[in-house]
C-alpha cells in the first residue's frame, strides 16, 4: 500500500514537455469545483497540500504531487469552465496527456453526486471508452445525499456510466477515502 503521508508539491506543467515521467501517474479529472483539489488533500490528510478555491476555473496547469516516490497525483484544470486557458490549447494538452503517457494508470473522474451529468461530462466518458483508459468515478459530496438519492446514483453509474468502477465519497467519510487509496495503490502495482 502507498505511503499518503510522505506528499509534496512538485511542479506545475503547461504542455507535455513540462510533464514529469519518472514515476506512475493518477490524475484528478472533473468539471470545474468537483472537489479534485479536496480530494487530494483527503488522500494525503493534509488540508493546505492543494489549494482549494471557491470559485471555479482556479487550477489552470497539470500539478504533479509527489506520493512517497512512488506515484505522482496529477491535478487537471476543471472541464466546463475555462476564462483565463483557451480551449483549444487545454484540449490539446490533455488529448496528448491521456493518449501518448505511458506512465498514466488510473485516471480518477469526479463527478458531483448532487448534479446531472453534462453533455461535457458524457462526452468524456466516450473518450475514456474509446480510448480504453483506466478509470474509477468518484461521486464526490456524497454525504450531501440522502439514501434515495444514493441509490438514484448508483443506479446511474450502473446505466449511463458502464464498465467503470465507482465509488460513492465524501472527505468526511474515511472509509471511502481508505477505499480509493486502496484502489490507487493496487493500479501502480
Amino acid at each position: 500500500m502507498v505511503n499518503f503521508k510522505n506528499v509534496r508539491f512538485v511542479k506545475s506543467a503547461t504542455s507535455d514537455k513540462d510533464s514529469l515521467y519518472d514515476l506512475p501517474h493518477v490524475i484528478m479529472v472533473g468539471r470545474s469545483n468537483v472537489g479534485k483539489s479536496t480530494l487530494i488533500n483527503s488522500l494525503c490528510n493534509n488540508k493546505n497540500l492543494a489549494f482549494v478555491s471557491k470559485r471555479p476555473g482556479h487550477t489552470k496547469l497539470l500539478n504533479y504531487f509527489n506520493v512517497s516516490d512512488s506515484l505522482y497525483l496529477v491535478d487537471a484544470p476543471g472541464y466546463g469552465y475555462r476564462v483565463s486557458v483557451k480551449k483549444d490549447a487545454f484540449d490539446s494538452m490533455m488529448d496528448s496527456y491521456f493518449k501518448t503517457n505511458s506512465r498514466l494508470k488510473l485516471v480518477l473522474w469526479l463527478l458531483d453526486s448532487r448534479r446531472e451529468l453534462s453533455k461535457e461530462d458524457l462526452d468524456f466518458y466516450s473518450f475514456l471508452k474509446e480510448n480504453d483508459i483506466h478509470t474509477l468515478i468518484v461521486f464526490t459530496k456524497s454525504d450531501k445525499l440522502n439514501q434515495s438519492e444514493k441509490s438514484k446514483i448508483l443506479s446511474l453509474a450502473k446505466r449511463d456510466l458502464e464498465g467503470f468502477d465507482y465509488v460513492l465519497s465524501s472527505m468526511n467519510d474515511k472509509k471511502s477515502i481508505d477505499q480509493i487509496r486502496s484502489i490507487i495503490s493496487t493500479s501502480i502495482e
